[in-house]
């Protein structure tokens, strides 16, 4: 459950930055530009395409959408936090910084929980004796109704 929660917090961050980027490029005041428009329209895409891998829970897409998003949101998010550490702090745009930071954090937490469950798939050991064994067959007697009852 707590897998999908996030694919759906991911899918609602992808959304924000859709509207991002569709105000960027009409020119409308929105707060928060793209930082690289370019980047930002192949990273849109990008993140769709893991998105399909991510709700399969294959370890490719959420690698893919971890280098993405660390290749593209981690550069920014370097750039602003060293000047805070070097003491150099001086005006700058704190919501870029959050939105950054958010964009790594939803990264990562979705990457550590893909890893973390796999593939989805548990084996259930009360019944797999009966449902994963071909050995217990029933087999057909001559005596058996092969009639189908088909109105």
């Amino acid at each position: 459950m707590f897998h999908y929660l996030l694919l759906m917090l991911a899918a609602m961050f992808w959304v924000f930055r859709v509207i991002v980027a569709v105000t960027y490029n009409l020119g409308m005041e929105f707060g928060i530009e793209p930082l690289n428009f370019t980047a930002e329209i192949v990273l849109l895409f990008v993140t769709l395409f893991c998105f399909i891998f991510i709700a399969k829970r294959k370890l490719f897409g959420a690698l893919l959408y971890l280098i993405s998003y660390g290749a593209y949101f981690g550069v920014d998010l370097y750039k602003k936090v060293m000047p805070i550490l070097e003491g150099e702090a001086g005006l700058m745009d704190y919501t870029s910084l959050i939105v950054s930071f958010i964009a790594i954090v939803l990264a990562l937490l979705v990457f550590a929980s893909v890893g973390i469950t796999g593939s989805g798939k548990t084996s259930h050991q009360k019944t797999d004796w009966f449902f994963k064994n071909d050995d217990i067959q029933r087999v057909k007697d001559s005596r058996d109704d092969t009639n189908q009852y088909k109105f």
